[in-house]
């Protein structure tokens, strides 16, 4: 149990580090795109985008190094491929979080329109998207890239 305890701080210090990098460039890009005429749901999915792609690389060499065992049967090339692929759906889950908390929960509510600029909505849905993600990816890359102890 304390090696999973010291695996999930890990998994933690590593994700912070990521998400740090993940939300600067999201909320960056998006500014920029919002400067440049766009409207806030695109600029935030394009921002998040680019985040979540330059995050997953730094990610995945952190948690190769740092949080996770390789299996010494897997191909370091296909261990990033199915790394990326459970990334990528990562993303869609990032995504869609993102497009239903800007769409369907912030458009629709003249509350949250009146109380929060396009900036802070743009955050708020970050950090929860990352948050369900987070667990997505810890539990996914457990179970296909680490080394499984054999029972015996």
């Amino acid at each position: 149990m304390k090696k999973l305890m010291d695996q999930i701080v890990k998994f933690g210090i590593v994700g912070v580090v990521c998400f740090g990098i993940d939300f600067a460039i999201t909320l960056i890009v998006s500014a920029l795109l919002r400067k440049a005429g766009m409207a806030t749901s695109p600029a935030a999915l394009i921002g998040a985008f680019w985040g979540f792609t330059i995050s997953v690389i730094i990610n995945y060499l952190l948690s190769m190094k740092f949080v996770f065992k390789r299996r010494e049967d897997m191909d370091p090339k296909k261990e990033f491929v199915i790394f990326v692929i459970l990334s990528l759906f990562g993303l869609l889950l990032n995504e869609a979080i993102i497009k239903v908390s800007i769409d369907v929960i912030y458009e629709n509510s003249a509350f949250l329109k009146q109380h929060l600029g396009a900036g802070l909505v743009t955050a708020g849905a970050k950090m929860v998207a990352t948050a369900i993600v987070m667990v997505y990816n810890f539990v996914t890359r457990k179970l296909f890239l680490e080394e499984k102890k054999v029972a015996g």
